[in-house]
């Protein structure tokens, strides 16, 4: 009797030392989201300042000036996009894009969102042909969303 109530016991014990072990799966699971980051830093471009980044000069502060080839996005107004943008955001994922987009629409934008040939979503608030105006309307944006956006930029807009 005693036998059998020890050999019970050691295989209840057994059984659950080895029901709580963790599943391969989730290993598995980790594993995969850990490598797709690894390739996607990979394919990332490197974070270097471009060669088509002009820095102005300006008495009263720096104005970054970024020049790309930029396609409204499928949806968009293409007429929106004028040679210089004020770009408040940058996204590779879609959903933020989109998500600051209508963040912007609720408090009375129309931004509009582009596309540079690497595949980055620019979030535009405002649009101008001419430069100096571009740059008073990143400045007020700097002021009006104070602390957010403190790092928008001027994209011009290359054929």
């Amino acid at each position: 009797m005693k036998k059998a109530l020890i050999l019970l016991s050691s295989a209840l014990l057994l059984l659950s030392v080895s029901a709580c072990g963790p599943k391969q799966s989730a290993y598995r699971q980790v594993y995969e989201k850990a490598k797709q980051r690894e390739v996607a830093t990979q394919q990332a471009p490197e974070q270097t300042t471009p060669a088509s980044v002009v820095v102005a000069r300006e008495p009263v502060a720096d104005i970054q000036l970024r020049r790309e080839r930029l396609e409204a996005v499928q949806g968009e107004d293409a007429n929106m996009l004028k040679t210089y943008n004020v770009v408040v955001g940058s996204f590779q994922n879609h959903t933020n894009a989109y998500s600051l987009k209508e963040r912007l629409q609720a408090q009375g934008y129309k931004p509009v969102l582009g596309q540079n040939e690497a595949g980055m979503l620019r979030v535009i608030i405002t649009s101008f042909d001419n430069r100096r105006e571009a740059e008073a309307s990143r400045e007020q944006v700097k002021g009006r969303f104070a602390p957010d956006f403190q790092d928008a930029w001027i994209l011009e807009k290359i054929r």
